[in-house]
């Protein structure tokens, strides 16, 4: 008997429809039969009962389900031979077994094991959004939901892979199609049906995954740096005096613009306390001093940390604590003190600082406050982001932390709305899952934890383009969330509406040029001023033959340059931080444009060109994201996917690769129109280490 309910062994892809009655899955197998030039496996138990109730008008007995589910393993099997790639089933054991229990309250345990057992790359659950249709066998005309419910728990109790099925024949068709086709492409990159479910839930796309593994598998492409953008070369001066004169001419036009500040802000603290984990991890209390430690291993950063502790903003929260974790702190030694100081700090079971979005961390100490880098970007968006009386601002954070983001925000923004008679609104996104990469092995083939698990990671900063993309409004501003400061606020807004003021110019400027190529009054003098636009505005020399153009072909090709978003970015005088910088990049066809370079997209061969870059990306944007008829751009439309980055992980001592998409400000922002702006260093104040906040930008002024 349980020979005979034995499927067998194929590499064909088996599709299964699963579902009540009347809910569509017998048109559908044989659709995709049809699409798929392949077999279709029919219901054994509709004929079987049809000829019963022919012969004797007797409805199914429970002891007619065994049979039915030996023809119905008989009939997938005797299939198989003459499937072509593909073979759909119309049902399946696992239905049986469900009526069984539904009409019968029991199931031979025969069949309960054989429904387990049989395996199909993709299970179709059949929404009851459908008209119920009656015949001879159907009579569960009620109570349809109910039942679906009861179908679906059973998959997910036998952890079957399914997708629902739902909306009118078509949309369904459609679906199915498209879900076996990525079914395929994802057995060849080497995922079973339940990675293909976790893909599906995520919304990833099979043929991105694809790329990304080819990638990985590859390598990416090198950019090819043609020079440093440097002053006068890529790169604008920006006096004092004419940075006044553009956030003036800013203030006169913000009234009619929307303004939004965008800062992203979910990721962890780990790498601005991974000195202090280090310590907490390496050091051996009873074995050496912490100076010995310090000395060991040559930590200069811990030693400054020590020394200086007491001016950090948490120093005497964490101190408060720290006392009550050593019993008789007043008599205990220094080591001692200062060990449980750091262990306070980043336990979770305390302050856990390193497993926090930097966002809501301790910054900044004032007399009467300590501020978070949130509190500092809210007050930062009031002086500079602010029109009609309202300030936008726009976090994007980890799903987990937004309650805490919400939290400090409740308890500064009523009385900073009270000082400045303004509004302000500050919303959330998260980094879309449909983004996150899946990491391979060293041998390009999808990495698996212990436990068999996929390991997806999001898809680096460059999928926040996706948030961006969201956003409504006429100006953004981008700065990243550990970007900010406790004093010079009036010099970081005189700065940010310079840029802005230089945005808005360039943007009219644009936007009248499209406005006259798509009129009928366009001359050859007015194109030739165009292209004198580009050079001179926005560093873009147009290709060696345009002259020969027709007219025709010269709108054509000046509107599809100027018709991007535009970006102008501040850039700082190079002093030796991590990072990316502004260079003219030379693309496959030879032409030259203005792009934001990390060093690991640098091959080895052009670190002369490297070292001779003169500035640095703060990341200090500001960003004209609507066209010149006030529609929102799509910005996916303006990213280099050739571009990106290979990062080298490991998950539990196991090594891995992961792709990461092109960069926000780098290959996100490629085709976009760029102008880079030299602005003071003075602007620049990121905290990428804990002891950043030891700098005079993160200091109360009198100290």
């Amino acid at each position: 008997m349980e020979e005979n309910l034995r499927q067998q062994p194929t590499e064909i892809i088996k599709i299964a429809f699963y579902g009540p009655e009347s809910t569509g899955k017998t048109t559908l197998a044989m659709q995709l039969a049809v699409e798929f030039e392949t077999l279709w496996v029919p219901e054994f138990a509709r004929n079987y009962l049809q000829e019963k109730w022919d012969a004797t008008k007797q409805i199914c007995q429970l002891e007619d389900l065994l049979p039915i589910a030996i023809g119905q393993t008989q009939l997938e099997n005797e299939a198989l031979s003459k499937a072509n790639h593909y073979l759909f089933c119309d049902t399946n054991l696992l239905a049986t077994k469900v009526f069984s229990d539904i009409y019968y309250g029991f199931s031979d345990p025969l069949l309960v094991a054989a429904a387990q057992n049989h395996i199909y790359d993709l299970i179709f659950l059949t929404d009851v959004d459908v008209p119920w249709e009656k015949d001879d066998l159907r009579d569960k005309p009620h109570n349809r939901q109910e039942t679906l419910v009861i179908f679906e728990q059973e998959l997910i109790k036998n952890k079957k892979p399914y997708i629902k099925l739902s909306g009118n024949k078509e949309e369904r068709l459609n679906k199915a199609i498209q879900v076996i086709k990525d079914v395929t492409k994802s057995k060849k990159l080497g995922f079973n049906s339940h990675d293909f479910i976790e893909i599906f839930k995520r919304n990833i796309n099979i043929e991105t995954l694809e790329y990304q593994f080819q990638i990985v598998r590859n390598g990416l492409p090198k950019i090819n740096l043609d020079r440093p953008a440097i002053l006068n070369d890529g790169i604008t001066s920006l006096s004092r005096e004419e940075a006044i004169y553009q956030a003036t001419y800013f203030d006169e036009k913000k009234k009619n613009l929307k303004l939004k500040k965008f800062v992203p802000a979910s990721g962890a603290a780990s790498r601005m306390f991974k000195f202090l984990s280090e310590f907490v991890n390496g050091y051996k209390p009873n074995e050496e001093s912490i100076n010995a430690y310090i000395n060991r291993i040559k930590d200069k950063n811990l030693a400054l940390f020590l020394v200086a502790k007491d001016k950090f903003a948490f120093y005497y929260d964490v101190l408060e604590t720290t006392k009550t974790l050593v019993s008789d702190y007043d008599n205990a030694s220094k080591d001692v003190k200062d060990y449980a100081f750091i262990e306070a700090m980043l336990s979770p079971n305390h302050y856990n600082f390193a497993g926090k979005p930097k966002g809501i961390l301790p910054f900044h100490k004032y007399n009467d406050r300590i501020a978070t880098a949130i509190e500092e970007h809210i007050n930062e968006c009031i002086w500079y982001a602010t029109s009609s009386n309202e300030s936008h601002l726009h976090f994007t954070v980890s799903e987990e932390h937004q309650t805490d983001f919400e939290y400090i925000v409740k308890e500064i923004k009523s009385k900073l709305e009270f000082q400045n008679n303004i509004s302000i609104f500050v919303n959330y996104s998260y980094q879309v899952k449909a983004t996150d990469v899946v990491a391979v092995d060293l041998e390009g083939n999808p990495f698996r934890d212990e436990n068999g698990q996929l390991l997806f990671r999001p898809g680096g900063h460059g999928a926040l383009i996706e948030n961006l993309n969201n956003l409504d409004a006429d100006v953004v501003y981008i700065k990243n969330i550990d970007n900010v400061i406790q004093n010079h606020i009036e010099d970081i807004a005189l700065y940010k509406k310079a840029l802005a003021g230089i945005l808005i110019q360039i943007q009219e400027g644009v936007f009248n040029y499209l406005h006259l190529l798509d009129s009928d009054l366009v001359a050859d003098e007015n194109l030739n001023e165009m292209v004198n636009f580009l050079f001179e505005k926005l560093n873009i020399t147009v290709t060696d033959d345009f002259s020969k153009y027709t007219k025709e072909s010269k709108i054509e090709y000046l509107q599809n340059i100027l018709n991007r978003p535009i970006r102008v970015c501040g850039m700082v005088k190079n002093e030796g931080e991590p990072g990316g910088g502004p260079f003219w990049v030379r693309d496959s066809k030879g032409n030259i444009f203005l792009q934001i370079i990390e060093a690991s997209q640098i091959d080895e061969g052009q670190i002369n060109i490297l070292k001779k870059a003169t500035h640095f990306n703060p990341v200090d944007l500001v960003c004209g994201i609507k066209n010149y008829k006030g529609q929102l751009f799509d910005l996916k439309q303006f990213v280099d996917k050739n571009t990106g980055f290979i990062v080298d992980k490991n998950k539990n001592g196991k090594p891995l690769k992961a792709f990461e998409l092109p960069g926000l400000w780098n290959g996100s922002m490629a085709k976009w129109l760029t102008v880079f702006v030299e602005v003071p260093l003075i602007t620049f104040n990121p905290v990428k280490t804990v002891n950043d906040l030891l700098k005079p930008a993160h200091q109360p002024v009198d100290e």
